[in-house]
């Protein structure tokens, strides 16, 4: 899975891709960057 990665600016492989509820009970997708280990997020659910 790939996601946008702020400290790379660009889009990432990611470690650990956990699917979680936010407080307003929208899904979101929360997972690590592989190259540099920041933590990135995604409104949405796993895609």
């Amino acid at each position: 899975m790939q996601m946008y990665c702020v400290k790379c600016r660009q889009k990432q492989e990611v470690n650990n891709p956990q699917e979680v509820t936010m407080k307003n009970g929208k899904k979101a997708t929360k997972a690590t960057c592989s190259v540099c280990g920041t933590g990135t997020y995604r409104i949405g659910g796993a895609a």
